[in-house]
């Protein structure tokens, strides 16, 4: 269930202190001690994170347009540990996405911004982390023909801006079927499309600065994100 709380008139910037909440509870890791302090986690990352996103929406959706963005949502901090050998329960970070209308990031959604700040990684960017069977096949339909000519200045010109762009636990071969000496090869192994931003400049995160920034580096990426939605869906 998405976590509500009201929100601050602006997005000002994280608290200072705030990541001291994390490392506590990569301490803690119990449920009684999340509760007790659940307020800290609404007040010092909650809150100023749906501050950020609805701003940053409101500055991104018309980039998009005729495309519809979802609303900002926060991502679940208690883990799923189902299949995992890892049984904390809770995350150690604050994730949050804007995606395209009517996708789900985690179901071959593709996402307009995913930010993701805490104790571990930081992660912020754009696009489809995984494609799903049929994406997977209008990716490799798209790359080996104009439309992945077209897709190729634009990762140019973001690799050059400094984003991290490509796909994730990729092929280590081109499949079976395709040319494994096509000028694009390298594209044809990936079973993603993400441009990561940027590592957010020291002490940015405490600053209201920090959206105008978000908002530069997601505007860089709309042009891989329409490229996306338009050959792959």
């Amino acid at each position: 269930m998405k976590t509500t709380v009201a929100l601050p008139t602006k997005f000002t910037g994280y608290d200072r202190n705030a990541m001291a909440f994390w490392h506590e509870l990569a301490m803690e890791m119990n449920r009684d001690w999340f509760l007790a302090n659940k307020a800290r986690y609404q007040s010092l990352w909650v809150a100023p994170t749906e501050a950020l996103l609805a701003a940053a929406h409101t500055s991104l959706a018309p980039l998009y347009k005729p495309m519809a963005l979802s609303e900002p949502k926060i991502m679940r901090v208690n883990r799923d540990v189902r299949f995992s050998k890892d049984k904390a329960p809770y995350k150690t970070h604050i994730g949050s996405v804007i995606t395209l209308a009517g996708k789900n990031v985690g179901n071959g959604g593709c996402a307009a911004l995913y930010f993701h700040v805490g104790i571990d990684e930081d992660m912020v960017g754009a696009g489809t982390y995984f494609f799903d069977a049929a994406q997977l096949a209008k990716w490799r339909k798209a790359v080996v023909g104009k439309a992945g000519a077209e897709l190729v200045p634009v990762v140019t010109k973001l690799r050059k801006a400094g984003f991290t762009v490509g796909g994730h636990d990729d092929y280590k071969k081109v499949p079976k079927g395709l040319a494994p000496e096509h000028p694009r090869a390298d594209l044809l192994k990936q079973r993603g499309m993400t441009a990561m931003f940027p590592a957010i400049p020291r002490g940015l995160l405490h600053e209201a600065k920090l959206l105008p920034w978000i908002v530069k580096q997601a505007t860089a990426v709309v042009p891989l994100v329409q490229w996306l939605h338009k050959h792959v869906g």
